[in-house]
């Protein structure tokens, strides 16, 4: 079973992103949860969301604590929440940000993989928002490969289809590729 726990504020696309996650799993077959852990809902406050991926029925309807992945939408919450609460040293940090992977790992004291992408800015330029969920889920799909990259940009255009109309739902498809292309792993 593959478990990611994302860290965001309200408003930047947590909650969407583990949803977009299983859904793109779904997709592909596998079984699924996903769940937000918030207080009051609130624009900016901090939130946590889960997803479950496995090949098998699961059972377990518990929090998630040993995530495989954690990826971070603002890195100003690390200076708030333990984010790599629970990750392993054989785990994945993805942050958000144009910083070096060896500032956080330093930071954190992480010895797991580390990778950062300035998603905000990709997002700034594909979707004229600062919501980098989307282009997360690009850099998520290329250092863990939980699913394929088609199925994670099809559950967001499809996901965005309704809301927000054809184009925009097609520029944040774009987001999650242009996350996966800029991701360096290595």
């Amino acid at each position: 079973m593959f478990e990611v726990r994302f860290h965001g504020r309200g408003g930047q696309g947590a909650k969407s992103a583990s949803q977009f996650l299983v859904e793109a799993a779904l997709t592909e077959g596998k079984h699924i949860q996903a769940y937000p852990d918030y207080g009051p809902e609130r624009s900016g406050a901090p939130v946590r969301t889960y997803a479950r991926i496995a090949d098998d029925p699961i059972i377990t309807h518990e929090p998630v604590t040993s995530p495989e992945a954690v990826v971070v939408l603002d890195p100003t919450l690390m200076d708030v929440v333990d984010v790599i609460e629970g990750l392993g040293s054989d785990g994945t940090l993805i942050v958000n940000s144009k910083e070096h992977p060896d500032i956080f790992r330093k930071k954190l004291k992480f010895k797991g993989r580390v990778y950062t992408l300035d998603a905000s800015t990709i997002a700034l330029k594909l979707i004229n928002r600062d919501s980098p969920n989307t282009a997360l889920l690009g850099a998520l799909v290329k250092a863990i490969g939980v699913v394929e990259l088609e199925s994670m940009k099809q559950a967001v255009v499809q996901g965005f289809l309704k809301k927000l109309g054809k184009s925009k739902a097609e520029h944040n498809g774009m987001c999650v590729q242009e996350g996966y292309e800029k991701l360096e792993v290595g």
